[in-house]
């Protein structure tokens, strides 16, 4: 197997910045949310495989999740993944999760290119989550397990490609014309 990528957390400014954006508006208010912020990146934990054989990094929910069906939460990890050029990580729901109750990702499938790395948002994955169950199940993922996997991919470029854009920014950034 080749060794492509590593995974590490964002900075505690960066994961105390977007875990506050994330859950503003919430009954804990500022002070609070900036307080839970605090102690959950001493828990983070960084993703990894279940077994030898497992393709897929399980990213693990910082907190306790409850959706009914129709609800959704996005969620900051506060993991970024440095990875060789040529590489793309795929997020996706865990098999389980989308089997028993259809939990999806709100955008199918997450695209974490290699230079999402270098944003200025110094590449924080954040993963929205929708329970999507037409049985009426709702989904309940405690704090410390596995919601979503990541997947290495090698992709390729054609022949007459020409871009030099940098990236700068996060999500949606890369379709800004330049």
């Amino acid at each position: 197997m080749e060794r492509i990528a590593k995974f590490s957390p964002v900075t505690e400014a960066r994961w105390i910045k977007d875990w506050c954006g994330a859950f503003e508006g919430t009954e804990l208010g500022a002070e609070g949310l900036r307080v839970q912020a605090e102690t959950l990146y001493r828990e983070l934990k960084i993703p990894k495989r279940a077994t030898a054989g497992s393709a897929g990094y399980d990213f693990y929910t910082p907190v306790d999740v409850c959706l009914k069906p129709g609800e959704s939460i996005k969620i900051p990890t506060g993991m970024r993944v440095e990875m060789s050029d040529g590489w793309v990580l795929l997020i996706v729901p865990r098999s389980s999760l989308g089997f028993k109750y259809k939990l999806e990702l709100n955008n199918t499938v997450g695209v974490i290119d290699s230079d999402y790395y270098y944003s200025d948002n110094e590449g924080h994955i954040f993963i929205k989550i929708i329970n999507s169950n037409p049985e009426g199940k709702t989904v309940e993922i405690k704090a410390g397990q596995a919601f979503a996997q990541g997947i290495f991919v090698m992709y390729g470029i054609t022949e007459d490609d020409d871009c030099a854009s940098l990236r700068n920014g996060g999500f949606g950034s890369t379709d800004v014309v330049r």
